[in-house]
């Protein structure tokens, strides 16, 4: 039996040594309380048995989306290795403590970022988000920029995974990964 997370960190790694932006890119797709789907790219921040992770404001669509139905699936699409992975699960919010340490890690422009943006609110003119900004940056200027209260990470817990590899004449390779209360089983699906 083989491990799926094993084999992803295999494959991310190769991703890492080998694509040429962000290989960490993942499309996020979520449904609000109306089953309305939205899918939109967010970066890999952690991973590992217990999950993947990425962070996020907490007023945002996507946000609002997993409050009101917490499942989630992730796409890496993976184009120089002609590859992707799919991922499907039930979401959580990730520990304040989880959150802190990632945000301390960010940029501070990006930290700062947090704090100015409502994002995926309506915007009347990009000069009064820079405004925003300049605001922000005036507020904590000589200061370390803490953690926004609304602001902090989610994890997807894998409850499937499918690795798909190219193949000459669409003659896919497609493994997928079921988890149960005995560990992972593994199937292939026709290309």
């Amino acid at each position: 039996m083989t491990d799926p997370i094993s084999l992803f960190d295999a494959w991310f790694a190769e991703a890492q040594a080998s694509e040429p932006n962000d290989p960490n890119a993942m499309a996020l797709a979520t449904v609000d309380g109306r089953g309305q789907p939205s899918v939109r790219m967010v970066l890999l921040k952690g991973h590992g048995p217990d999950g993947f992770v990425f962070y996020t404001n907490g007023e945002s669509r996507k946000a609002a989306d997993l409050a009101a139905s917490p499942r989630a699936a992730l796409l890496f699409h993976w184009k120089s290795l002609r590859r992707q992975v799919r991922i499907e699960g039930p979401v959580s919010q990730v520990s304040d403590a989880e959150s802190d340490a990632y945000f301390a890690s960010r940029g501070r422009d990006s930290q700062l970022g947090a704090w100015a943006s409502d994002q995926s609110r309506p915007l009347d003119a990009r000069e009064r988000f820079e405004a925003r900004f300049a605001e922000t940056q005036a507020r904590f200027d000589g200061a370390d920029v803490p953690r926004p209260p609304h602001w902090g990470g989610w994890r997807v817990n894998p409850e499937q995974i499918e690795l798909w590899q190219d193949r000459a004449h669409r003659l896919h390779e497609r493994r997928l990964f079921v988890r149960s209360n005995a560990g992972w089983r593994e199937g292939l699906l026709f290309p």
